[in-house]
């Protein structure tokens, strides 16, 4: 039996191992798919925003043609005094840089923005990437890198162009004649963009996806701690049907060994002929028939839930109910001290004085078996609901044990004390009469304190 629990033991954990490593690797994909639609997303976002914008700004004649004409001026007035050597490179770039009209160009290019795209709010910068000068088709000079930097930026208000995005490069070319030579000027500079709060953008347009995620992932979450606590409880169970198997079949052995000795003394004839050996023999086939008989009806009476059993209440006073209980309790076990302290100790009570009788010498009796030789019993009165402490000195339970306490065949292993066989049915036999009786039991307990079980009943 123990081999058996052991293997189910080992396929659970190991599917409960392979379990998780699906439930990651199903996340993981899901979370791959999530991250690709969300990059086809933005590169979607990306070419939309290109298009519209080069339907706006195909180049800079349609924010204004007379910028163009002072632009081109001033880059062939630059490059000529350039040649002329009247002023040099850094010279050249500052003046292309700060030159007069780049705030108003930035104004008319960003009020095209707003007007045309109002639903997106867009920050830009047009940045220079190349002024190359040109002598007989040879390069003469490179005024500005070819690489693009916020720095050279001739219009927009862009800080960085770490979260912009190229939309569209514009190419010139200056041809000029000095002193007889030919010339020519070549520029590009780029339009970059950002729009604000993009990411919420995407996100947006990813909501459908983002739940439909979410509520797979969770779904499997679910699916797989469900599947998880069954295999949890699934498991309890059959370690209690097992202990249960274990321990009924150690109880019925005693009883069944003795009546089995006790028939076979009864074959011998000087048994017979002695009366008072006869009786002697009989007497323990009586006893031990009584205990097996007891130990089925114990386990058919806890096979019904509390909807299920008949009470037979009747009026008793509290005080007087609980002393027979103590006085019958005393003679099993007179070693064991029993302190009293009953508050509204006349209070009337309406219950089934056989079931509970039964139930709280089931506390009792539960005590003795886990080390206690000191019980306080107290009870109380709190309104309409009448109290019952049993404290005692045991070896206590564990935390983690005890909301099993009330289980059907469920037993506290504590060490060697485990030894004490018994059917796990007491407790569960207790927790069954008090929700009968519409009351309620708990345990405080801590691991080498003593239990104390509280008993509430209505008035």
């Amino acid at each position: 039996m123990k081999r058996i629990s052991m293997d189910m033991k080992q396929r659970i954990n190991l599917l409960i191992t392979f379990s998780i490593i699906a439930l990651i690797i199903l996340s993981t994909v899901q979370c791959y798919l999530v991250k690709t639609a969300y990059d086809y997303k933005v590169a979607q976002f990306h070419t939309e925003i290109k298009n519209e914008i080069a339907l706006i700004t195909n180049n800079y004649n349609d924010i204004d043609s007379a910028f163009i004409s002072k632009k081109e001026a001033l880059y062939k007035s630059l490059s000529e005094r350039y040649i002329h050597g009247k002023n040099n490179k850094s010279e050249i770039q500052k003046g292309i840089i700060e030159n007069d009209y780049r705030d108003a160009v930035t104004q008319r290019i960003q009020r095209k923005f707003e007007r045309d795209l109002p639903n997106l709010k867009i920050d830009f910068a047009i940045v220079l990437n190349k002024f190359i000068l040109y002598k007989n088709a040879q390069k003469k000079d490179t005024i500005f890198s070819e690489k693009p930097f916020i720095q050279n930026k001739l219009y927009g208000n862009l800080a960085s162009l770490n979260q912009a995005f190229l939309v569209r490069n514009y190419v010139g070319t200056t041809n000029t004649n000095l002193a007889g030579q030919d010339y020519k000027l070549l520029t590009e500079d780029s339009m970059y963009v950002s729009v604000v709060d993009w990411e919420m953008i995407i996100l947006k347009r990813m909501t459908f996806i983002l739940i439909l995620s979410l509520l797979s992932i969770l779904t499997l979450i679910s699916l797989f701690v469900i599947a998880i606590k069954a295999l949890i409880k699934q498991k309890k169970v059959n370690e209690v049907k097992t202990d249960f198997i274990n321990n009924i079949t150690h109880e019925l052995k005693t009883p069944l060994a003795t009546l089995g000795i006790s028939t076979k003394i009864l074959e011998r004839k000087d048994i017979r002929e002695n009366e008072e050996n006869f009786n002697l023999v009989v007497n323990t086939i009586s006893r031990q028939n009584t205990r097996l008989q007891s130990l089925i009806d114990q386990v058919m009476a806890n096979s019904l839930a509390e909807n299920q059993i008949e009470l037979q209440k009747e009026k008793v006073k509290a005080g007087n109910f609980l002393l027979t209980i103590i006085e019958d309790f005393k003679v099993a076990h007179p070693k064991i001290d029993i302190l009293t302290d009953f508050k509204e100790a006349n209070t009337n009570l309406i219950l089934d004085p056989f079931h509970l009788t039964t139930a709280l010498l089931n506390v009792l009796e539960n005590a003795v078996k886990y080390g206690s030789d000191k019980i306080t019993i107290k009870t109380n009165l709190y309104q309409d609901q009448f109290s019952i402490s049993i404290e005692d000195n045991g070896i206590g339970i564990e935390k983690n044990k005890q909301a099993l306490l009330f289980e059907k065949f469920y037993r506290v292993e504590q060490g060697n004390l485990h030894n004490t066989k018994g059917l796990g049915l007491g407790l569960f036999y207790v927790n069954q009469i008090i929700k009968a009786h519409q009351g309620s039991v708990n345990v405080i307990s801590d691991l080498g304190k003593g239990a104390q079980f509280t008993i509430l009943l209505k008035v």
